[in-house]
């Protein structure tokens, strides 16, 4: 019987790790792979006191301080959830199951890909998710962003200041970012946008070389860049907890302050919740919220809970 099962190795599950077993509570931390979202970053120059760090030593940090803490981690995908008449949980593995007090989801998100040759291989040596966070690593140097919303737009936006030429590579020809932000992405003289492009694959040996796309005549077409930034947006994959929440149209978990679902015992942080901004730092915050949350959950749990429909 654990006290707290954590559903997700990135930085809110860590995190959400962290605090809960400083507070003495038996704590399991479940996770297909080391570090979440983080493997598909590059370096990271955007989390306090650290100017830059590599993924693989943030992700490394991150897993330490996790043990360090008390916490157990197991690298294994969870597969279904179910609660008991008592108000406990069951959380299934491929090959285990373990009984739970309360469960925090903090899996993320996954990045919709292109899935185009080349992607996979030259993640973090070029390709990027995240503009944010792997913006800086370009200045100066020529750089794509693919899509057509506004997390496109903004990234063409940011990296406009950052880079010497931004180029925005759009599959049709309309656009599904505010009007506002189109305007002043068209306005930055740096920003070129490219309309009608269907991309075809990714170059590069060691490193991003180039990409190349279709244009309306189906001439294939070749751009030498340093680095591309995908924003076609991201996946909530938690038809896992979907009997147990509420979520909002894009599949992500709603909460309230303490970062609650509608089950009791059960909470969510990090990028898998609905809100407006996804960063380290934010999924960090809402993951140790949630942490303290449990613990005052099963603090204040002396009776068995009722179990409603849905």
């Amino acid at each position: 019987m654990y006290d707290v099962i954590i559903i997700g190795q990135g930085p809110a599950g860590i995190t959400a790790g962290i605090y809960a077993a400083r507070r003495e509570m038996k704590t399991l931390i479940l996770g297909k792979e080391a570090g979440g979202q983080i493997v598909w970053a590059g370096e990271i120059e955007n989390y306090p006191g650290f100017i830059n760090i590599s993924n693989f030593d943030f992700i490394t940090k991150f897993t330490e301080h996790g043990l360090a803490s008390g916490a157990e981690i197991k690298t294994t995908e969870v597969k279904r959830i179910e609660r008991k008449e008592n108000g406990n949980f069951t959380v299934y593995t491929e090959k285990e199951e373990y009984e739970s007090k309360t469960v925090i989801v903090a899996m993320g998100l996954a990045p919709r890909r292109l899935a185009v040759p080349g992607e996979i291989e030259l993640s973090g040596r070029g390709v990027s998710y995240c503009a944010n966070c792997d913006g800086p690593l370009y200045r100066g140097k020529q750089v794509a962003v693919i899509g057509s919303g506004n997390s496109a737009f903004d990234a063409a936006e940011v990296l406009s200041k950052i880079a010497a030429k931004v180029y925005l590579i759009v599959r049709g020809n309309t656009f599904k970012a505010f009007d506002s932000l189109v305007e002043e992405v068209k306005s930055r003289e740096n920003i070129e946008i490219i309309t009608n492009a269907g991309i075809e694959a990714i170059v590069g040996e060691t490193k991003v070389e180039k990409i190349k796309y279709k244009d309306s005549e189906n001439n294939l077409i070749e751009l030498d860049l340093d680095g591309i930034f995908i924003e076609i947006g991201r996946i909530a994959n938690t038809d896992l907890v979907g009997d147990f929440v509420e979520r909002d149209d894009k599949s992500q978990i709603l909460v309230d302050e303490k970062q609650s679902t509608k089950t009791p015992g059960l909470f969510a942080a990090g990028d898998v919740v609905s809100s407006e901004f996804k960063q380290i730092t934010i999924a960090i915050g809402q993951a140790t919220v949630a942490a303290l949350s449990a613990y005052q959950f099963i603090q204040g749990a002396d009776k068995p809970i009722q179990v409603t429909s849905k």
